[in-house]
């Protein structure tokens, strides 16, 4: 009994990350979690051109001159 509590202790979070995550799989929130990542990812990429027009277009540039 004191092995398992000792168990309990050390992995705590991976049993509550497990859990968790089994939970998601179920109710099939995944597919929320992930159109929510994508549109925090679009509106970031979209501010970080908006803030540094020049870097971007001179990066794009020299990207699409090496293709």
């Amino acid at each position: 009994m004191e092995d398992f509590k000792k168990f309990i202790k050390q992995y705590k979070g991976a049993i509550i990350g497990v859990i968790i995550a089994i939970i998601i799989l179920a109710t099939r929130l995944y597919s929320l979690i992930i159109g929510i990542l994508l549109i925090l990812a679009g509106a970031i990429i979209g501010n970080y051109v908006q803030q540094n027009k020049d870097d971007v277009k001179t990066k794009l540039k020299k990207f699409i001159d090496k293709m």
